[in-house]
Protein backbone atom coordinates (compact mmCIF):
# COMPACT_ATOMS: atom_id res chain seq x y z
CA UNK A 1 0.00 0.00 0.00
CA UNK A 2 2.90 2.01 1.01
CA UNK A 3 4.16 1.76 -2.64
CA UNK A 4 0.76 2.70 -4.03
CA UNK A 5 0.75 5.66 -1.89
CA UNK A 6 4.31 6.92 -3.00
CA UNK A 7 3.62 5.98 -6.59
CA UNK A 8 0.40 8.27 -6.67
CA UNK A 9 2.33 11.07 -5.14
CA UNK A 10 5.06 10.31 -7.65
CA UNK A 11 3.02 10.53 -10.57
CA UNK A 12 0.98 13.81 -9.10
CA UNK A 13 4.33 15.29 -9.32
CA UNK A 14 5.43 14.58 -12.49
CA UNK A 15 2.18 15.55 -14.08
CA UNK A 16 1.84 19.20 -12.07
CA UNK A 17 4.99 20.08 -13.11
CA UNK A 18 4.90 18.88 -16.80
CA UNK A 19 1.72 20.99 -16.98
CA UNK A 20 2.19 23.85 -19.28
CA UNK A 21 2.30 27.31 -17.02
CA UNK A 22 -0.40 29.33 -18.13
CA UNK A 23 1.27 32.52 -19.87
CA UNK A 24 1.99 35.32 -18.21
CA UNK A 25 0.20 38.73 -19.23
CA UNK A 26 2.74 41.40 -20.10
CA UNK A 27 0.70 44.99 -19.37
CA UNK A 28 2.35 47.21 -22.25
CA UNK A 29 1.81 50.96 -20.90
CA UNK A 30 2.82 53.69 -23.03
CA UNK A 31 6.15 55.49 -22.48
CA UNK A 32 5.86 57.81 -19.72
CA UNK A 33 9.37 58.63 -19.69
CA UNK A 34 8.25 61.08 -22.82
CA UNK A 35 6.20 63.27 -20.34
CA UNK A 36 9.13 63.67 -17.72
CA UNK A 37 10.63 67.14 -17.68
CA UNK A 38 14.23 68.10 -16.61
CA UNK A 39 14.62 71.18 -15.54
CA UNK A 40 17.39 73.30 -15.50
CA UNK A 41 18.83 73.91 -12.17
CA UNK A 42 17.59 77.56 -10.66
CA UNK A 43 19.83 79.58 -8.85
CA UNK A 44 19.34 82.95 -7.18
CA UNK A 45 22.28 84.54 -6.15
CA UNK A 46 22.73 88.39 -4.83
CA UNK A 47 25.81 90.95 -5.45
CA UNK A 48 26.40 94.64 -3.66
CA UNK A 49 28.46 97.25 -3.99
CA UNK A 50 29.03 101.19 -3.49
CA UNK A 51 30.83 103.67 -4.85
CA UNK A 52 31.17 106.76 -2.68
CA UNK A 53 27.55 106.94 -1.27
CA UNK A 54 25.64 105.57 -3.62
CA UNK A 55 25.56 101.54 -3.90
CA UNK A 56 24.17 99.12 -6.09
CA UNK A 57 21.96 95.87 -5.33
CA UNK A 58 21.18 92.75 -7.49
CA UNK A 59 19.32 90.38 -7.20
CA UNK A 60 19.13 87.37 -9.42
CA UNK A 61 17.29 84.17 -10.33
CA UNK A 62 19.41 82.20 -13.12
CA UNK A 63 18.34 79.37 -14.91
CA UNK A 64 20.61 77.98 -17.30
CA UNK A 65 22.03 80.82 -19.23
CA UNK A 66 18.79 82.90 -18.47
CA UNK A 67 18.16 85.48 -15.97
CA UNK A 68 14.63 85.02 -15.43
CA UNK A 69 13.30 87.21 -12.50
CA UNK A 70 16.60 89.91 -11.63
CA UNK A 71 16.09 92.81 -9.76
CA UNK A 72 18.21 95.70 -9.67
CA UNK A 73 18.65 98.73 -7.67
CA UNK A 74 21.13 101.99 -7.87
CA UNK A 75 20.65 103.88 -4.47
CA UNK A 76 22.01 107.14 -5.36
CA UNK A 77 22.90 109.49 -2.37
CA UNK A 78 20.60 112.44 -2.06
CA UNK A 79 19.34 111.44 -5.92
CA UNK A 80 15.89 109.48 -6.74
CA UNK A 81 16.30 105.90 -6.57
CA UNK A 82 16.02 103.50 -9.64
CA UNK A 83 14.62 100.23 -9.19
CA UNK A 84 13.47 97.74 -11.45
CA UNK A 85 13.96 94.29 -12.60
CA UNK A 86 16.12 92.56 -15.21
CA UNK A 87 15.42 90.22 -18.13
CA UNK A 88 18.57 88.76 -20.10
CA UNK A 89 21.19 85.76 -20.45
CA UNK A 90 24.69 85.26 -19.75
CA UNK A 91 27.23 84.88 -22.66
CA UNK A 92 29.69 83.44 -21.37
CA UNK A 93 31.34 85.54 -18.15
CA UNK A 94 29.06 88.40 -19.27
CA UNK A 95 25.27 89.44 -17.91
CA UNK A 96 24.39 91.15 -20.93
CA UNK A 97 20.17 91.90 -19.66
CA UNK A 98 17.37 94.81 -20.45
CA UNK A 99 17.01 96.70 -17.20
CA UNK A 100 13.50 98.26 -16.87
CA UNK A 101 13.09 100.71 -13.58
CA UNK A 102 10.97 103.59 -12.57
CA UNK A 103 13.10 106.75 -12.22
CA UNK A 104 11.19 110.43 -11.03
CA UNK A 105 8.19 108.66 -11.74
CA UNK A 106 8.81 107.92 -15.84
CA UNK A 107 8.77 104.06 -16.64
CA UNK A 108 12.78 103.00 -19.28
CA UNK A 109 14.70 100.51 -19.93
CA UNK A 110 18.37 100.25 -20.22
CA UNK A 111 20.52 97.31 -21.23
CA UNK A 112 23.12 96.69 -18.80
CA UNK A 113 26.08 94.37 -18.89
CA UNK A 114 27.94 93.26 -15.76
CA UNK A 115 31.43 90.71 -16.44
CA UNK A 116 31.46 87.80 -13.63
CA UNK A 117 35.11 87.63 -12.24
CA UNK A 118 34.86 84.97 -9.51
CA UNK A 119 32.44 85.81 -6.51
CA UNK A 120 32.11 89.54 -8.40
CA UNK A 121 30.36 91.12 -11.18
CA UNK A 122 31.82 94.61 -12.51
CA UNK A 123 29.73 96.87 -14.48
CA UNK A 124 30.59 97.47 -18.07
CA UNK A 125 30.19 100.54 -19.70
CA UNK A 126 30.28 101.36 -23.36
CA UNK A 127 28.63 103.84 -25.94
CA UNK A 128 24.68 103.45 -26.40
CA UNK A 129 21.88 104.70 -28.42
CA UNK A 130 18.12 105.33 -28.08
CA UNK A 131 15.27 104.20 -29.61
CA UNK A 132 13.05 106.80 -29.51
CA UNK A 133 10.73 104.53 -27.99
CA UNK A 134 12.44 104.51 -24.23
CA UNK A 135 14.94 102.00 -24.48
CA UNK A 136 18.71 102.97 -24.25
CA UNK A 137 21.00 100.32 -25.47
CA UNK A 138 24.80 99.65 -26.21
CA UNK A 139 25.65 100.18 -29.67
CA UNK A 140 28.23 97.19 -29.56
CA UNK A 141 28.69 95.15 -26.53
CA UNK A 142 31.84 93.75 -27.87
CA UNK A 143 32.90 97.38 -27.07
CA UNK A 144 32.18 97.44 -23.84
CA UNK A 145 34.34 98.26 -21.09
CA UNK A 146 34.72 96.48 -17.60
CA UNK A 147 37.05 99.48 -16.06
CA UNK A 148 36.39 97.60 -12.34
CA UNK A 149 35.14 100.65 -11.00
CA UNK A 150 31.76 99.60 -10.02
CA UNK A 151 32.48 95.78 -8.36
CA UNK A 152 29.56 94.22 -6.76
CA UNK A 153 31.17 91.29 -4.42
CA UNK A 154 28.27 88.04 -3.18
CA UNK A 155 26.07 89.11 -0.82
CA UNK A 156 23.72 86.90 0.97
CA UNK A 157 20.38 86.94 -0.49
CA UNK A 158 17.77 89.40 2.17
CA UNK A 159 14.25 87.67 1.74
Amino acid sequence: MKKVIVSYFVFLSVLVSCKKEKEKEVEIRPDESKNIVIEEPVSGECYSGSIKKDTILINLTIKGNQVTKGKLSYKFYEKDTNEGTMVGELRGDTLIADYTFMSEGVSSIRQVAFLKMGNTYVEGYGDVVDDNKGKVTFKDTKQLKFDGKTVLSKVDCRL
